[in-house]
């Protein structure tokens, strides 16, 4: 009975709490009456319809203060606050209608009766409390005890029937709220058969929850060994990035697949189930400590403004739109030369915007001026972000002319539109890859920042700035993605170089930080995002190996499982990267966006040695461009020849 209960689906339950409540209610009230006048009370007329009415009065209230949206098993403080609030609100209500009843009645006695004692409202308030309250105590319990025979029922079947020999034996890391729920879905898995508890709080070491016993931190390689664990599945959705990195960095050393429930953000936000099991996500191995962002930045030029995102169905320029949506702007205009790409996220934002804010999906390529122009012009843009660029260091070194002209000239007619109708503010997105480039598509990103510089000097219609930052986990060609993926086809891991190393933010994170920073824009500023500490990629795929419950396998092990095979450096890339091309830098609002100072052009020797650029592209000259790059971008310093497909000598 309880099983078909706890299987009903949320409907059914909150349809069936509700008649609970609406005949505890009718009780309650003829309970009253009878403690009251001391006697067996029997309504009559104006009486019936006066205690029917309690479910009609009490029903909508409790539903207004959430008592049906509550899982009855999971019942909180919080959840009872709410229930204490209803129970008095409603009886207050009743109370109210009673007084436009009339004053008395005769009984069969022929004794004059007061038809309502006043205090009838005070006993009804707290019988309906006392009820009210434990019914939903007794209904958690019941719950609650179904569940823990359950699980000594199916454990002794499974015992009898040898049924957990071929399930993965886990520890959960974590004896919350949210491990004894996973403990429970795990009753019925038949994948996974749960062996006991971790926790670092030794109030609860030692007891049992769920049926199974809590041990402490300090135990993992002996439980791991004695019962034969295969994977540690952490079950602390509350905690924050650093010490889920901790927690990661302890259970890296043992042979086991470590995985991990999501956060709270992210179950809140209906993104994933509390009983999803994902691998480790890159950000917890990260160790990064995350800032609160500044809400007044965040809006100050998205809110109630015309947006305009150029490279909208990238991974940087799809996040800002999905964030920009939600800051409420008045038209955000998604500008895309991919058609399917465009038609992904206009998509997608359609169901996040529900109709509230105008959306306009436009194909184009940045290096139609005239398409710009037109584009600026109807819809008198204010704020920009301009992500449109080829980033691919490999791809833009053998196809250097198309990333000459998309990073460069296209942002140089996204400029001058923005210039010519009056933009308010332009955010160029760029990469640390602009600093000391060794690389085409660097030295094209640090050009587009010079333009931009150079803007800021001559003109003060338009706010122009520019964020660096580093590589964007779960982007486009990230090595994480393959790195799993390889992993999963048993290897081997390729990484081009023992020594590379990189920096590594969140997607959410460096948007996030890019909206703020683009806020505190006062005409030519470099910000630079503190991108943390930098990760040397040969660990990060030791540490994945690991985490998935494998070995690596070199030759001080050779019968590991998983190879890490080394294949060089590419085309253009440089075995680390650097934020800054000075020292000279201030900090902001915000710690970890810093304000950069650097060397500008003026833009009349900058345009001189733009069109030079621009003739020799277009001509294909390669030598021309490369030597005309070198005097433009400081510091740039191309290793080997030109790698482009169609150069020829």
């Amino acid at each position: 009975m309880i099983s078909k209960l706890s299987n009903l689906p949320r409907f059914s339950k909150q349809l069936i709490m509700m008649l609970t409540d609406s005949i505890l209610l009718i009780f309650v009230l003829w309970a009253s009456f009878s403690i009251r006048l001391d006697l067996w009370y029997l309504p009559k007329d104006d009486m019936i319809r006066l205690i029917l009415a309690a479910p009609i009065i009490g029903i909508p209230i409790f539903a207004k203060f959430g008592l049906y949206k509550s899982v009855v098993r999971h019942i909180d403080l919080k959840s009872m606050w709410y229930l204490f609030l209803a129970v008095s609100f409603y009886s207050l209500i009743w109370g109210f209608f009673c007084f436009f009843m009339k004053n008395n009645y005769v009984d069969e006695g022929g004794f004059f009766i007061e038809i309502f004692p006043r205090s009838v409202v005070i006993i009804n308030w707290l019988l309906a409390l006392t009820i009210i309250s434990g019914s939903r105590a007794f209904a958690r319990y019941i719950f609650n005890e179904h569940i823990k025979f359950s699980y000594f029922t199916n454990k002794l079947e499974s015992n009898l029937e040898n049924l957990d020999t071929d399930k993965s034996r886990v520890l959960i890391y974590g004896a919350g709220s949210a491990g004894v729920q996973l403990a429970s879905a795990l009753n019925i898995s038949s994948k996974l058969q749960a062996v006991g508890f971790i926790d670092d709080n030794k109030d609860l070491q030692g007891s049992s929850m769920s049926g199974l016993k809590v041990y402490p931190v300090d135990d993992i390689e002996e439980l791991i060994i004695k019962h034969k664990v295969d994977e540690v599945l952490i079950a602390i959705p509350s905690a924050s990035r650093s010490d889920r990195f901790t927690i990661i960095d302890k259970l890296e050393r043992y042979p086991v697949m470590v995985r991990t429930l999501p956060g709270l953000t992210e179950i809140a936000q209906g993104k994933v189930k509390i009983d999803d099991l994902l691998q480790v996500s890159i950000k917890d191995l990260l160790g990064r400590k995350s800032v609160e962002p500044n809400e007044m930045l965040l809006g100050k030029n998205i809110t109630n403004k015309t947006v305009l995102v150029t490279g909208a169905g990238g991974s940087i320029g799809s996040e800002l739109c999905r964030q920009i949506i939600f800051l409420k702007p008045k038209i955000l205009i998604l500008f895309e030369l991919n058609e399917l790409a465009l038609y992904s996220i206009d998509k997608e934002l359609s169901k996040l915007n529900a109709g509230l804010i105008k959306i306009y999906p436009i194909l184009g390529n940045v290096n139609n001026k005239i398409r710009l122009d037109s584009l600026f012009k109807r819809f008198e843009v204010d704020t920009v972000y301009h992500a449109a660029a080829y980033k691919h260091v490999p791809m833009v070194e053998f196809n250097n002319t198309e990333g000459i002209d998309n990073n460069i000239f296209g942002t140089l007619n996204c400029a001058l539109s923005a210039i010519e109708t009056g933009v308010k503010n332009f955010v160029l997105i760029s990469t640390d890859k602009a600093v000391r480039p060794t690389n085409t598509m660097g030295a094209t990103k640090r050009v587009a920042e010079l333009i931009l510089q150079a803007f800021s000097t001559t003109q003060n219609t338009t706010t122009f700035c520019m964020v660096r930052f580093g590589n964007v986990l779960g982007s486009s060609g990230s090595v994480i993605p393959l790195f799993k993926k390889q992993i999963v086809e048993g290897g081997p891991v390729t990484v081009t170089d023992k020594n590379i190393i990189r920096y590594f933010m969140t997607v959410t994170e460096a948007v996030e930080l890019t909206i703020q920073a683009g806020a505190m824009g006062t005409g030519g500023d470099v910000f630079v995002l503190d991108m943390g500490q930098p990760v040397k990629i040969k660990e990060l795929a030791e540490k994945l190996i690991r985490l998935s419950g494998l070995k690596v396998k070199d030759e001080n092990f050779p019968e590991g499982d998983i190879e890490i095979k080394y294949t060089g450096l590419r085309a253009g890339e440089k075995l680390y990267e650097e934020l800054l091309i000075g020292d000279n830098v201030s900090k902001t609002e915000n710690p970890l966006i810093m304000r950069a100072k650097e060397d500008k052009f003026e833009w009349v020797d900058l345009k001189s040695l733009l069109d030079k650029l621009s003739v020799s592209n277009k001509k294909s000259d390669h030598n021309s461009t490369r030597e005309i790059l070198k005097k433009i971008v400081s510091g740039f310093s191309p290793e080997g020849t030109i790698k482009d497909i169609l150069y020829t000598n």
